[in-house]
């Protein structure tokens, strides 16, 4: 499975294929090994996901930007 390094911009940074057993724990522990910091500090500049949900939460965010808040307008 393919998994993301996205930065606090939402841009991936990085990419790694590793097992599928691994899950996102691994890949965590992957990517902290590989930016040589303590893993306090690059969960504040970080975020570890697998493609699948990167891609995923990149159509609910176009989606929400397409519609922005005016659908609430006629709520009482």
């Amino acid at each position: 499975m393919k998994y993301v390094l996205v930065d606090n911009f939402g841009n991936v940074v990085d990419t790694k294929d590793l097992s599928d057993d691994v899950g996102v724990s691994g890949a965590t522990t992957y990517f902290v090994k590989r930016k040589q910091i303590p893993y306090e500090s690059f969960i504040q500049i970080w975020k570890v996901m697998t493609e699948i949900d990167y891609k995923r939460s990149k159509e609910r965010s176009y989606k929400y930007e397409e519609f922005g808040d005016w659908i609430d307008i006629e709520k009482s």
